[in-house]
């Protein structure tokens, strides 16, 4: 059963491994391009050079490198759509469930054989496509620094192993309902890319409590945020970031140390046009406001929330899809 799995699988599987070994290349090359950069250009640069360089260094390499995460990104949603809902729909189009079904291989061991197998290989692929990016891609992310980003935490490490073997499983049992295989890959295609959007935008921010902070108005803290407006309710401000953090407020009130809102009037009280000396009065008033923050150092924390998630969908998965085709008639 595992060498029939195999040949009817290699085609596959060779086309896979053979992007693999091209994507490899390429990554390595891109990723000593980056380190050789980042070392001359970044390392030991004066502090009158180093935005501009770390602007040039994003520009160069940017856009390659949310290329291939996005790539990554997709990888488990064409592993559903090519590899998991045609699985049964091929047999049942074809017929050749009758013949495959009825001989000494069980339908339950003929879907364990499979689901094993191709389950292994979905997350070895995409786990080594994930690491290669991870390595490639460090220097970058050591410099812009959005680990926590839709796009970077999705594509990097251990959490699109997890999201392969869902994937794979979610278009087994897509099919194994329709029954049909171009509407399963639909379905299959449109249901993970939901998944894909809702979990950055609404779930991940909740796998953890996030924690909330009164953060200090102070020059360094000025220069963290983007700006800071005034509004009918006072003055706000916008952008403000922690390093490695992942921030859920983009905008906060800010106010006096009394507890008061800091109005527009006080704000006049610092308006020079030296931008230093304006923070620096402004920090003179010992102002401060609310940020609300998923902390650097639960980056692997979520990492591994994440991935044990996306493995008990697949065991749910997978009990049901035994389940199912037990109870699918010929």
């Amino acid at each position: 059963m595992i060498w029939l799995t195999w040949r009817q699988f290699r085609t596959q599987a060779v086309v896979a491994f053979v992007a693999l070994a091209a994507l490899a290349i390429y990554l390595v090359i891109l990723g000593y391009q980056m380190r050789h950069a980042y070392s001359t250009d970044i390392v030991g640069c004066r502090p009158a050079d180093c935005t501009g360089a770390r602007r040039a260094f994003e520009e160069a390499y940017g856009a390659q490198v949310a290329s291939v995460g996005a790539l990554l990104l997709g990888m488990p949603a064409l592993i559903g759509v090519f590899w998991g809902a045609p699985l049964v729909t091929r047999e049942l189009e074809e017929k050749t469930d009758r013949m495959v079904w009825n001989q000494s291989i069980t339908r339950t061991r003929w879907l364990a054989v499979k689901l094993t197998l191709l389950t292994l290989v979905s997350m070895a692929v995409t786990g080594l496509h994930s690491l290669l990016l991870t390595w490639s891609a460090s220097r970058y992310d050591q410099l812009i620094g959005d680990r926590f980003g839709a796009l970077t935490f999705a594509s990097r490490n251990i959490a699109p192993i997890g999201y392969a073997a869902f994937a794979f499983l979610l278009g087994t049992v897509i099919g194994l309902l329709v029954r049909r295989t171009l509407p399963a890959m639909a379905l299959t295609l449109a249901l993970f890319a939901v998944i894909q959007v809702l979990m950055p935008a609404a779930l991940r921010q909740h796998l953890m409590t996030p924690v909330t902070s009164t953060v200090t108005l102070d020059v360094e803290a000025m220069s963290r945020a983007d700006l800071m407006g005034m509004d009918e309710s006072g003055a706000r401000i916008d952008g403000y970031t922690m390093p490695g953090a992942w921030s859920l407020t983009s905008s906060s009130k800010v106010f006096n140390a009394d507890g008061t809102p800091y109005t527009a009037k006080q704000a006049e009280l610092c308006r020079q046009s030296d931008p230093l000396a304006a923070m620096q009065c402004t920090a003179r008033q010992k102002l401060h406001f609310s940020y609300t923050y998923q902390p650097a150092d639960r980056y692997w924390p979520f990492q591994w929330i994440e991935l044990s998630a996306f493995l008990g969908l697949t065991l749910l998965l997978t009990g049901f899809a035994f389940w199912r085709i037990r109870t699918c008639s010929n």
